[in-house]
């Protein structure tokens, strides 16, 4: 497990217990060894208190939530692109709700350790999920999994996405989408496409791009986005669906070139660059960014968190930032990543039954 880095102000006492058993036998009494039927009302008492402070609404809960730190568990490592888009969030999180806020890293497994962990935990607002496109990819990738992202955690907001580039090497006699589908279907399984992994975004691209223009590329698979992005340069491979952060500098330097973009509009930082749709492919995918808590989380808190994320993504500087890692800002609330995520779950399956590709 990663170093867990916690960014904010210090945490402050606070009395959680329900109105009206603030200061309530606080104190002992100058005669309570002499009262022994005192006892049984003080404990009475107590007890009604913890069932009031239990039964409250969550209304009540969500006017008084957060009154301690809150966790956001990332399963990727410190550094990666996930963990830098919940960083931008973090600072303008605390201004406006006053707790420190903590990025705990929780690898392993392809983000399940972090899925799994957060599934788990109390649904109290105070753990929450930050992950990318694995919460929708892994429900068909993996077989055995414990948990349903759809069922098991709560949608809180979409925060941003980015967009995959089809990028091919500049020897490869295309420049439009079209060509390149044209010379894919006169060399069929003769075109290569690299990817970091199998069930990445980078390699189900490359699948949903084969389904949706009956063309036959062959699939090879690094050890991570870098060295698939050596082996294209290296001319090793023909093509990739690199994320537009990896690509943008080798674009830029003339050393790959760019066919066209996955997402449903254009990407900021190549605003030339027509989309799939655009050049007449059926396929919208993006590399997205959400934030989720344990199911049964009171939705007066979950719509809390929502407007917090939102109002954080209003930031100029935040939204700034963002676009310069190569992601839109987004801010969706909890009912439209809901929809969001069922309609991920039912795209990244379409993939990964056409590429037959198994975590197990």
């Amino acid at each position: 497990m990663q170093p867990t880095l916690m960014i904010g102000i210090p945490s402050v006492e606070h009395d959680d217990r329900a109105p009206g058993c603030e200061n309530r036998y606080t104190q002992p009494t100058a005669f309570a060894h002499q009262d022994t039927l005192l006892m049984p009302r003080i404990a009475a008492a107590a007890f009604v208190c913890a069932l009031t402070a239990a039964a409250m609404p969550s209304r009540l809960l969500a006017q008084t939530y957060p009154v301690k730190p809150i966790r956001l568990i990332n399963g990727f490592p410190a550094g990666g692109g996930t963990d830098m888009m919940a960083r931008l969030l973090v600072p303008r999180i605390i201004e406006t709700v006053g707790q420190p806020v903590i990025i705990e890293n929780r690898t392993g497994a392809g983000t399940n350790i972090a899925m799994d962990y957060v599934v788990k935990s109390a649904p109290d607002g105070y753990t929450l999920l930050v992950n990318s496109s694995p919460v929708a990819i892994n429900m068909s990738l993996y077989k055995n999994l414990p948990f349903d992202t759809t069922r098991d955690l709560a949608a809180i907001s979409l925060f941003a996405a980015s967009t995959n580039v089809l990028v091919a090497h500049p020897s490869l006699p295309v420049r439009s989408v079209k060509q390149l589908i044209a010379l894919a279907r006169a060399k069929p399984d003769e075109l290569k496409f690299s990817s970091g992994s199998s069930g990445t975004t980078q390699h189900l691209s490359g699948e949903l791009f084969k389904l949706r223009t009956a063309t036959r590329l062959r699939h090879i698979p690094y050890r991570g986005t870098s060295p698939s992005l050596t082996a294209l340069i290296g001319g090793e491979v023909e093509l990739n669906f690199g994320n537009v952060p990896s690509v943008i500098e080798f674009i830029r330097a003339g050393r790959l070139r760019p066919l066209g973009v996955t997402a449903a509009a254009r990407a900021a930082l190549l605003p030339q660059l027509p989309t799939l749709r655009e050049s007449g492919v059926d396929m919208i995918v993006s590399v997205t960014y959400s934030l989720h808590a344990p199911s049964a989380t009171p939705r007066d808190i979950v719509s809390r968190l929502a407007d917090v994320v939102i109002q954080a993504l209003r930031s100029g500087d935040v939204r700034q930032r963002l676009l310069a890692l190569g992601a839109e800002p987004v801010g969706h609330g909890p009912a439209e990543t809901a929809r969001w995520l069922r309609d991920e779950v039912a795209l990244w399956a379409t993939a990964v039954k056409a590429s037959g590709a198994t975590a197990e």
